[in-house]
């Protein structure tokens, strides 16, 4: 269903009050910019030196206010104690602990609880050069980028690893792109970023809990229209790690086929994350045209030809077989199906399966009119002709094609999927209205603090159970949720619920959500303490 109020703000630089020094009002700690978190698995010899490194560099070359968030995922050495000592020792460090292991849901747990505005993560062995951070962070604090990724397989990268390594990597994105049409260059690198407000949206519609959660939760991104920001790296390897390949390998390949068959048959809401009408350049206003025409003509005039290739072929392959007003008939109705099915998403931007079935009918009543034309035009001309020649024929029904081109777009903007904006757009909510961010679950344990309270229900979404439906009405977007209160899904979905369109089902860890074994799924967080450095 077509989703006309987007559900994330415009994107803008940070506000400057967020930049405060690290000690805010009566020495309390300002709220970080930045949340990187490290998640770690048995990594009781490597942690210490990775986060000291780290805290550092932070220290010394980032301008703003940070957090680093050590997210122990059930290690069984002394991985918690190391984190515990840290976090002591370090201002600027916390340790997080979760009894389940799984580096997606680590990082989805902790990203969701965190109440800095820029949330990024690294891997423990810093395989990748620290001065690549800032850059990668940039983007995202500027509002010019909603995610942001370190890339090993750009031109100006410089990488030392196996021919192995080298392989393996360069396949799966191989893969990626043929199967899931990616764009960007390198899905697996352990060094990349997210807007805090993105990842509140983007993160309940990711559904991996392991390695193949940064594939899966690009692929979403890019889908749903959202910018991501590649930095060339240095990279070294590291001979040392643990990564099982072949395993992480075929949990890649089954993730790419559930991701692939789940966008095929429009499962996944997508348009969830749409961004508010204006937010795109190419959505101004020009002088005399009506809002959002160019990009629909433009987009018309694709689909339009490349149906018009597809009805010429099927018309002279029909044509072996029987008469040409027969030919026309066939190839003008196999093509008007397709024309509308990609009209309907490209052009107009409806997707899913919500009045798929009315749309066809309406595309079919268009379809007849141009069936009328170009009959009519092939009578006219065997009236006029007793014996025309193909390539007549082919000629009068460019033409008439043309005609009817320009009507079925008249009808299709007007009447088949009209624009609803207009009174609607003044129900969107403001750009700068707060939302609650949920909190960590009560399987997560964060050192210093008491874990969530037991059996607290979820509770009900305000805006019904259709996927992508979102009108809170001009009251409701004015006021804002109030403090405490928990984040609305713009799904209408129930809490924990699946992002796909059908009912939930068992994950890869035997649960019943969207991918978390332990079942978190993202709990209310009410208004942060500003003297609280932990993400919560």
């Amino acid at each position: 269903m077509r989703t006309t109020l987007g559900n994330l703000p415009p994107r803008q630089h940070l506000p400057v009050a967020d930049a405060a020094p690290a000690e805010g009002v009566g020495g309390a700690a300002a709220t970080p910019v930045l949340d990187v978190v490290i998640p770690v698995h048995n990594e009781e010899n490597d942690l210490a030196p990775c986060v000291r490194r780290l805290h550092a560099h932070l220290s010394g070359t980032f301008p703003y206010p940070f957090r680093i968030t050590v997210a122990d995922n059930a290690s069984t050495d002394l991985t918690p104690l190391v984190a515990a000592e840290l976090a002591a020792q370090l201002p600027e460090v916390t340790s997080f602990r979760l009894e389940q292991k799984g580096r997606g849901r680590a990082l989805r747990t902790v990203w969701t609880a965190s109440d800095a505005p820029v949330l990024a993560y690294m891997d423990v062995d810093l395989s990748t050069d620290l001065n690549a951070l800032l850059p990668l962070v940039a983007p995202l604090i500027s509002g010019h980028s909603d995610l942001a990724i370190g890339s090993r397989l750009a031109r100006s990268s410089r990488v030392v690893r196996g021919a192995k390594r080298e392989f393996i990597s360069r396949s799966y994105n191989i893969i990626l792109r043929g199967s899931l049409a990616a764009r960007f260059s390198d899905a697996q690198c352990g060094f990349k970023a997210i807007r805090g407000d993105v990842a509140q949206r983007l993160l309940p519609m990711v559904e991996d809990t392991g390695w193949f959660f940064d594939t899966e939760m690009l692929v979403v991104a890019e889908r749903a229209g959202l910018r991501i920001h590649e930095v060339p790296v240095d990279w070294v390897d590291d001979p040392d790690s643990s990564v099982d390949i072949v395993r992480t390998a075929l949990d890649d390949l089954r993730g790419v086929w559930r991701v692939g068959r789940a966008l095929a048959t429009g499962r996944l809401a997508l348009d969830r994350l749409r961004r508010p009408f204006g937010d795109d350049p190419r959505d101004r206003d020009l002088s005399g045209v009506p809002v959002g025409l160019a990009r629909q003509l433009v987009g018309f005039c694709v689909v339009g030809a490349l149906s018009t290739l597809v009805y010429l072929a099927l018309f002279s392959l029909f044509r072996l077989g029987t008469g040409s007003q027969g030919a026309n008939a066939l190839a003008l109705l196999l093509s008007a199906l397709g024309n509308t099915a990609a009209n309907r998403r490209l052009t107009f931007g409806v997707r899913g399966r919500d009045r798929a079935m009315r749309h066809q009918a309406q595309g079919l009543v268009v379809f007849a009119i141009g069936l009328a034309l170009t009959s009519g035009s092939l009578a006219a001309l065997h009236t006029a002709t007793a014996s025309p020649s193909h390539g007549s024929e082919l000629a009068v029904l460019v033409a008439a094609n043309l005609a009817a081109t320009v009507l079925r777009f008249l009808l299709f903007r007007a009447w088949v999927f009209p624009d609803p904006a207009g009174p609607a757009a003044a129900a969107a909510p403001s750009p700068g209205s707060p939302a609650a961010a949920p909190a960590p679950g009560p399987d997560a344990t964060r050192h210093g603090s008491a874990p969530a309270a037991p059996g607290t229900a979820p509770d009900a979404r305000p805006y019904g159970d259709a996927p992508g439906t979102y009108d809170p009405g001009p009251a409701a977007a004015s006021r804002g949720p109030a403090p405490g209160a928990p984040a609305a899904d713009p799904s209408g979905a129930a809490p924990g619920a699946s992002p796909y369109r059908t009912p939930p089902r068992a994950g890869a860890y035997g649960d019943t959500s969207h991918g978390t074994a332990d079942g978190v799924h993202a709990p209310d967080r009410g208004v942060p303490n500003p003297s609280d450095r932990s993400p919560r």
